[in-house]
């Protein structure tokens, strides 16, 4: 990685962008100084290169309808939706960036320290401002010696660039703070993202009205618009061409570690889209008990089960969350076989009751019973009934985890609704939620048999509710049993 050249004093800055952050200099760096000879060489010889007659890019009609949504809840007030600014991972080096999702919700925009503002127009209605970086500044060398400039990281678009593919106008984000300093009347403003914009607002707005703000935008995503739908499926099916690529390499896996497991699934991620939508999960043996597995430097060894819980994020931001529970040596074994079934079954359940009208809770329900009706059979918990064992709760030992959840731009999507509109809610046609019920015995359990310890299955995919029932995104990867073994046995030669 390259070292900047970084001056040793802002004094470079023309007149009129003394207002502007100094460039800072780097300790260390070999080139103390910039010559006047080399700032001055630095502003010319360089093509015009504006993007011109740009097309909207494909959401903007359905970014422009999501932002009139949100401006009929909120009249007559200001609102305030930062993209968020970089994260740094160590000294100088920054975690790739990622878009608040209520950001990029509204906009179909993904760059660092954006704004939407919209601003009360009329009687009820707003007007909308893009608030971005324009491109850097020839005159005063940004361009050339921020770490941030174009040269650095690459060329951004310009304000007029943006509106024509956003559709919304666009205004230097610079200027915003002292704005938002000096605006009037009642402002919201999405929290956690912008430490500036929030200093700008601290005495112009209140937790509560923000944290209404921000609930609002979470169930506005409960349900999906048509442009989400086909982004989930298109993660979806990127994502069954990540599993495949893991089957394919599990002979490499099991000379290395899981991680050549989680590098096979990344490739395929960055690959068909943006990333990862989360940190994928690799679990090989007794590591599949451990519901969040991503440290995957585990051994991956014949005779046991793998659990890959991953997924693709588009280039869009929707990602999907889909597992499957392997047998390394393509063959499941009788026990595992067992156990493998009873997570099918349960599943099973859980799908049937994904359908319009039905209370959110019934998937869940309907895949717990199946699961602790298995567990009494197997004699795991004693004489009691099926009913008493769900009314204690005592499945959860070994199921742990709740059977599912909302799925979108966040692969736990809609986390701030309310309780009553998600939990407490019924479906309808456009929710896009997970089932994925799991079996786990941990490896130090003694209330199980000995063969048991050490198994972990959980099968997962992504679950759209239709008009007339459900439509499963990830069904193109095999879920039963036998299926997997003649998938893994076809995919491996």
């Amino acid at each position: 990685m390259s070292e900047e050249l970084i001056p040793e004093t802002p004094e470079q800055e023309t007149e009129e962008n003394e207002a502007a952050e100094a460039i800072k200099q780097r300790k260390n760096g070999l080139y103390p100084a910039v010559s006047d000879e080399l700032a001055e060489n630095m502003k010319s010889g360089w093509a015009d290169t504006e993007l011109h007659d740009l097309q909207p890019i494909p959401q903007a009609e359905h970014t422009a309808n999501r932002r009139a949504a949100l401006s009929a809840r909120f009249p007559g007030e200001r609102l305030v939706i930062p993209a968020g600014n970089l994260k740094t991972r160590s000294n100088d080096t920054e975690y790739a960036f990622r878009a608040s999702t209520e950001y990029a919700y509204l906009t179909g925009d993904q760059t660092q320290d954006g704004v939407l503002v919209l601003e009360p127009a009329g009687d009820t209605g707003h007007e909308a401002t893009l608030y971005l970086l324009p491109r850097s500044n020839r005159e005063n060398g940004e361009f050339w010696l921020d770490g941030q400039g174009e040269l650095w990281v690459g060329r951004r678009n310009s304000l007029t660039e943006a509106e024509q593919l956003l559709g919304i106008p666009a205004k230097d984000v610079r200027e915003l703070p002292a704005a938002l300093a000096e605006a009037t009347g009642p402002v919201r403003n999405v929290r956690g993202h912008d430490a500036a914009i929030e200093a700008a607002l601290t005495d112009k707005v209140t937790a509560e009205r923000d944290e209404e703000l921000r609930v609002h935008l979470s169930e506005a995503r409960l349900v999906k618009d048509a442009f989400e739908i086909a982004e989930l499926q298109k993660a979806c099916d990127a994502t069954a061409r990540g599993f495949e690529d893991v089957v394919k390499s599990l002979d490499k896996a099991e000379a290395t570690s899981e991680r050549f497991i989680e590098g096979t699934f990344f490739l395929r991620a960055r690959i068909e889209g943006n990333d990862i939508g989360y940190g994928s999960i690799c679990a090989a043996g007794p590591h599949a008990t451990t519901l969040h597995w991503v440290r995957n430097d585990g051994a991956v060894r014949a005779g046991e089960l793998l659990l890959l819980d991953a997924g693709v994020e588009t280039n869009d931001l929707y990602t999907a969350d889909v597992t499957r529970t392997l047998p390394i040596n393509g063959t499941f074994s009788p026990l595992q076989r067992k156990i493998y079934d009873a997570v099918y079954e349960a599943q099973e359940a859980g799908i049937a009751a994904v359908k319009p009208g039905a209370d959110y809770r019934d998937f869940h329900d309907a895949a717990q019973r199946v699961l602790a009706e298995k567990l009494v059979e197997w004699g795991l918990l004693g004489d009691l009934s099926v009913d008493k064992v769900l009314e204690l709760g005592l499945q959860r030992r070994w199921t742990l985890h709740g059977t599912g959840h909302m799925l979108g731009m966040d692969v736990h999507d809609c986390a701030a609704a309310r309780t009553e509109t998600y939990v407490n809610g019924t479906l309808e046609p456009g929710v896009c939620l997970t089932v994925e019920p799991g079996l786990y015995f941990q490896a130090d359990d003694l209330t199980v048999p000995e063969e048991y310890r050490g198994i972990g299955v959980r099968i997962e995919d992504d679950i759209l509710v239709t008009e007339d029932g459900n439509r499963n995104l990830s069904d193109s990867l095999p879920r039963r049993a036998d299926e997997v073994e003649a998938w893994m046995a076809q995919l491996k030669g």
